[in-house]
């Protein structure tokens, strides 16, 4: 099976601008595409995970993927299913998010002659005069259609600034830029985009003549038609500092049974035979399904030993074998502790299982908390300094473990 084929039967994607030329161009390792990434956050997190993968895909089909890190439209920031601005970030955090985003990427993309490149977007657009800009790109956009666009309607009913109307235009310019410089012939992003991405390929048919391509991947949603890769505690992230191996195996290992083998489908490289014979399982079998998810997604993101080190604490936790020496730990430091001992609520802001105390509180209210398996009665109940010393376990729910020591 070719590469455009095996996206369609992975459900990957969704919308294409001219399909038998893009089935042509990818199939034939023809394509030097890119993706962008605006540098929104100093880690990726699981919304970025599928275009990852994508790129992964396409380069192993011998494409040439360039990856645009977005430090010029970071200064601006992209309105899509956002209901209110951005804050603006300093020069000095787009560059540190952009440094950080790019170590990340290389766990994924091949760099090198004739591998993969990257280019910031910066290096264009913050040296472009307003004027020339309006000239030479603003006849080709009609503000009729871009007031029409998907990616500006939820803002148009609560107030779009001129600012973020810009972004589109220089999503667009960006496309244009990488055309002519680089030899860009195809776009690729979430079908979210899909707006944005038309009028990069309409701003290069006509200002050269020459054809462009733009193709979507369909969104992961989870079972509900909410995004995934959201936790407890905000997004899933890729830097372990900020999502823990064993966090991330967790987060795949308790998706919803309806759509296991969706993602397995859509986010592993586990050939497409395989798949289709584990879709045949029992219904039994549904947990199996689930810890190879984890551990295949885990093992991408994070590699091999910190997945079977996440898969060993799972099965500790919730089945008695392994090792749980690799469950998130905190360190409780002397000055947390009054009269030789910590609130539980306390211990909860700590690890992160709590947002608020009052969020705190209502789990606790709820019988939604354990400490060493028992249950805690009172958002009052404290924990000896002894007892975290020797390493105390919080239990929220009942998957999401937590160590304490000191």
């Amino acid at each position: 099976m070719k590469i455009y084929e095996e996206l369609q039967a992975r459900g990957l994607i969704a919308q294409v601008t001219d399909e038998e030329e893009i089935r042509d161009l990818i199939n034939n390792g023809g394509a030097r595409f890119y993706i962008g990434f605006d540098p929104t956050a100093d880690s990726l997190h699981v919304g970025h995970f599928m275009a990852l993968c994508l790129m992964k895909r396409l380069q192993l089909a011998g494409n040439k993927p360039i990856v645009l890190l977005g430090g010029g439209t970071g200064f601006i920031g992209d309105p899509t299913g956002r209901s209110d601005m951005r804050a603006m970030m300093t020069a000095e955090t787009i560059q540190h998010n952009c440094d950080c985003f790019l170590k990340q990427i290389g766990k994924f993309i091949e760099f090198g002659e004739d591998k993969a490149i990257v280019v910031n977007n910066a290096d264009w657009l913050l040296g472009l005069k307003y004027v020339d800009l309006l000239r030479e790109v603003g006849p080709h956009f009609s503000v009729n259609n871009m007031l029409r666009a998907e990616c500006y309607k939820q803002r148009m009913e609560r107030g779009l600034s001129f600012f973020e109307f810009n972004y589109m235009i220089m999503q667009s310019y960006d496309f244009y830029y990488l055309n002519q410089h680089y030899g860009c012939n195809m776009q690729f992003g979430g079908d979210d985009q899909w707006s944005n991405m038309l009028g990069g390929t309409e701003l290069i048919r006509k200002k050269t003549g020459k054809d462009a391509y733009a193709m979507t991947i369909t969104l992961l949603l989870n079972s509900e038609g909410k995004k995934m890769g959201k936790s407890a505690k905000g997004a899933v992230w890729l830097d372990p500092e900020k999502t823990t191996p064993f966090e991330f195996y967790q987060y795949w290992r308790n998706v919803d049974d309806a759509d296991v083998m969706k993602c397995i489908r859509m986010l592993t490289f586990i050939p497409l035979d395989k798949i289709d014979e584990m879709d045949k399982w029992d219904a039994s079998r549904v947990n199996e399904k689930k810890e190879v998810l984890a551990y295949e997604l885990t093992a991408l993101v994070h590699g091999e030993e910190e997945a079977k080190k996440a898969e060993a604490t799972a099965k500790a936790l919730f089945s008695g074998e392994g090792d749980d020496a690799n469950m998130p730990t905190t360190t409780v430091g002397e000055d947390a502790f009054v009269d030789g001992a910590i609130g539980v609520v306390d211990l909860m802001l700590l690890g992160g299982l709590a947002t608020s105390r009052s969020d705190a509180r209502r789990t606790i209210e709820q019988g939604g908390l354990s400490v060493d398996g028992e249950k805690v009665a009172s958002f009052a109940e404290t924990i000896s300094r002894d007892r975290v010393a020797a390493g105390v376990k919080l239990r929220k729910g009942k998957k999401v473990y937590h160590r304490f020591t000191m």
